[in-house]
């Protein structure tokens, strides 16, 4: 008889393993917590709550799930960690029964063009094989098939040991056949450069005749045209010989030397089409990408139809569908195409795509294709693409971390995801879930909120305990947990339309709407209905429009909210006014730098494969300047004091008095008016949480010289409280003269529109209508379509 494992034999008292049923975390001070020390149920549901900045994302990302995988990537040699990204150890005292932690976040997927939302996910492996197996006619092996192998042939002579002295030299010739469109490589694109974009023909070289950003005579570039020899630097460009324009502009990788260095020449297209086109364009720094919208025109591939791949891949087909044209298909109906093949050699094969292709319509993303640039997808989508490789795992406590898993999803959806997280607790796993939707926090067994307030005012746990606790216990997410937005008595009268007609980009059917102007408008319906086609196909782009979307903040450590805004540029000024100097002195990247760290305020070592140790700056203490530049003020204040300053403060002292100057006070009214006043001016963007880079976005974008602005699901990231001094924006925006159109699945910005058009009834194809336009409380009173339902029970109705 055997003795169940849960105890000791000897006693029948729980075994010592079971104790280890918390994860234990002593004085965590990563980023804003302030000695933070908790104690976290396994095998539980636990949600993360509080108002954005309030330090959520340091002590779940960035203390605990960050400590699991250093902990993991140390049990590999030193030499494979020399591969892997070095994680240094967080601020934190002591943590104890972390469990391997899989973490699936926000962060948009890899921008490659190549990759799709098939290679993101196996499913066009698998797709691959299926139709080397079964295609006909039989063309080859998978990479036949795929649009990232191209096709290559060789000829030459190899030597052939037949044993010993019996060796000869024979001649052969072999062939690998892959899918790759030999025209667009890939791409499903060509381009065309515009070559009076590149350069100034009337100018010489010597004089600055190149237009291109980065490209400047003054570098290496400079030295490389001059000692190349290919042709006169100092002659205009218009006064070249067809000759020498073909070397500037088309030459080939040339190996020559200059200056006694040995360097590649080559001409400037396909130096570019390296360097700035075979990268996502969306993901170039801002300048570059003016630069490409300028000078390149795309236009879909005319050879393979924008599939990318080759005329072989596209010929060998299985049921009369080529592997183009299954990618193009919407994932559903992939699925019920894949359960009509029965064939029993591949039987394996097609449970795979059959359990796959479920997985994506169980998560709510049936309605995506497979050669969908992965580039494109929401935040979102991205999130619940990576979701669908954990679904069906055998893994077993296993804490899965998740930030804010209901971004871009319909109050529907939300009912699915739930589920989801449910399941994946239920099968013995921890699960960590920052959010602030009242629907996943009402699920959690464990709730944790943190505050009371944000950056500063921050980072201590308020609250532990159940969710029914948390309504009791007094916190600011506590209070805010029922509440329930009204529908509004009055809406507004449009002063106007915006008139759409015809639109049928991507699922979009026909549509015909107008869109009110001098109101809030909002645009609805479940996730892939068709309300971002509709913004970006038929709206953005047109006059006095300004659109405001869910791109990522780009920026490094040295980036902080004051350079991001453009704010530091009229500080700058300001104290070089004052102060009779140069404004590039009070810059830490320019030549008011502390000489030692550069003007990063930090000195960084690197061990090798051991984390790389920050360390202050004993020159300059931290404050990243030069001892010269502190020491002139502007209204009492060196500059590194204001950048030290939190925005209420800086409103104040920029607004009046000595320091006085408006062009500052501006956009730190725009970041006050967003809910940021508590961030710190000098803050680097990389320690922002999302929902504070959102509303940074959207202070910037707000100084835009629009009439018409465009928001992308603005809530995205806020707290509870948050929405309420958003919906205040809005409302003054509206007021001022603007007309706002927003994206949104809150029903709190619903209930707040003077109009909705409601899009639907499903996603993909089987959405892509109206279904609704009207106000909030005809939608309400209707209840025709799903948002109906949910805004009704939303608002007590």
């Amino acid at each position: 008889m055997s003795t169940p494992p849960s105890t000791a034999p000897w006693t029948g008292a729980p075994h010592v393993a079971d104790h280890h049923d918390l994860i234990r975390v002593r004085g965590a001070r990563e980023n804003n917590l302030r000695d933070v020390s908790i104690e976290i149920p396994k095998r539980r549901l636990t949600v993360f709550t509080g108002v954005s900045g309030s330090g959520k994302s340091s002590l779940v990302f960035g203390t605990i799930a960050a400590e699991s995988q250093r902990l993991i990537n140390e049990t590999y040699s030193a030499f494979v960690q020399g591969f892997m990204p070095t994680l240094g150890r967080p601020e934190v005292d002591r943590l104890e029964g972390l469990t391997t932690a899989i973490i699936v976040d926000q962060e948009r997927m890899g921008a490659n063009p190549r990759s799709t939302v098939g290679t993101a996910t196996d499913a066009n492996a698998m797709l691959r094989i299926l139709f080397s197996r079964l295609g006909e006619p039989h063309i080859g092996s998978p990479n036949a098939y795929s649009f990232n192998v191209p096709s290559v042939q060789a000829s030459g002579a190899i030597t052939v040991d037949r044993g010993p002295g019996r060796t000869r030299a024979e001649r052969t010739t072999f062939t690998v056949l892959g899918g790759m469109c030999p025209r667009c490589e890939g791409m499903g694109s060509v381009n065309d450069v515009d070559r009076s974009a590149l350069y100034d023909d009337a100018l010489s070289l010597d004089d600055g005749a190149l237009t291109i950003p980065g490209y400047s005579m003054d570098g290496w570039y400079g030295r490389i045209f001059r000692g190349c020899g290919f042709f006169d630097p100092g002659k205009p460009i218009r006064a070249f010989s067809e000759r020498e324009l073909h070397d500037l502009l088309y030459k080939e990788p040339t190996k020559i030397k200059v200056d006694g260095i040995n360097v590649t020449y080559e001409g400037l297209i396909p130096r570019i089409q390296k360097s700035m086109l075979s990268k996502d364009v969306d993901a170039l720094q801002p300048h570059v990408r003016a630069f490409v919208a300028r000078a390149v025109t795309f236009t879909t591939c005319p050879e393979c139809g924008g599939t990318r791949l080759s005329a072989q891949a596209r010929s060998s087909r299985i049921g009369g569908k080529n592997i183009a044209d299954v990618c193009a298909m919407q994932i559903s109906d992939l699925a019920g195409w894949v359960r009509g093949l029965d064939e029993p050699s591949v039987a394996p094969l097609l449970t795979g795509l059959q359990h796959l292709f479920d997985a994506f319509s169980q998560i709510g993303l049936g309605y995506l294709t497979l050669d969908r640039p992965t580039g494109t997808l929401s935040g979102g989508e991205a999130q619940r693409t990576r979701m669908i490789r954990h679904l069906g795992s055998s893994l077993t406590d296993v804490s899965y971390v998740f930030d804010e898993p209901t971004i871009g999803l319909h109050p529907h959806d939300i009912e699915r995801m739930n589920g989801l997280l449910l399941q994946l607790r239920d099968k013995g796993n921890t699960v960590l879930v920052v959010e602030h939707k009242p629907e996943t926090i009402a699920i959690a067994d464990h709730v944790v909120d943190l505050g009371p307030g944000a950056g500063s005012h921050g980072g201590t746990v308020v609250f532990e305990g159940t969710v029914d606790q948390l309504r009791a216990g007094g916190t600011l997410t506590g209070r805010h947990l029922d509440d329930r937005a009204s529908l509004k008595e009055t809406v507004r009268t449009p002063t106007g339309t915006l008139e759409i007609r015809g639109a049928d980009t991507n699922n979009l059917q026909d549509v015909d709407v107008d869109i009110p102007l001098g109101t809030l408008c909002v645009l609805t319906g479940v996730a892939g209905s068709g309300k971002s086609s509709l913004v970006h196909g038929s709206v953005a782009g047109r006059e006095s429009v300004v659109l405001i979307d869910q791109g990522a903040i780009r920026g490094s450590r040295r980036s902080n909210p004051a350079t991001y805004t453009g704010l530091l540029d009229p500080i700058r000024k300001a104290f070089a006014k004052a102060n009779g100097v140069k404004p590039a002195l009070f810059s830490s990247n320019s030549e008011g730098a502390c000489p030692a760290c550069k003007g990063a305020g930090v000195v960084y070592t690197d061990l090798g494969v051991m984390a790389t140790v920050e360390s202050t700056c004993e020159e300059c203490g931290g404050r990243r300047f030069q001892s010269a530049v502190l020491e002139h003020t502007l209204g009492g204040r060196d500059i590194a004091e204001v950048l030290a300053m939190p925005v209420a403060e800086a409103l104040d002292f920029f607004g009046a008095g000595e320091a006085r100057t408006p062009a500052a006070h501006r956009i730190l009214g725009r970041l006050a008016d967003v809910g940021l006043g508590y961030l710190v001016l000098g803050q680097p963007l990389t320690t922002l949480s999302g929902g504070e880079r959102q509303r940074l976005k959207l202070a910037a974008q707000l100084a835009g010289q629009g009439e018409v602005y465009v928001l992308d699901e603005p809530t995205t990231g806020l707290h509870l409280a948050d929405v309420e001094q958003l919906l205040g924006l809005l409302d003054r925006l509206v007021d001022a003269g603007k007309s706002v159109v927003v994206i949104e699945h809150h029903q709190a910005v619903m209930a707040h529109a003077d109009w909705i058009v409601d899009l639907g009834p499903g996603a993909g194809h089987e959405g892509g209508r109206v279904v609704f336009e009207g106000t909030p409380a005809d939608l309400v009173s209707s209840r025709s379509t799903l948002t109906g339902r949910h805004l009704a029970a939303y608002v007590g109705a």
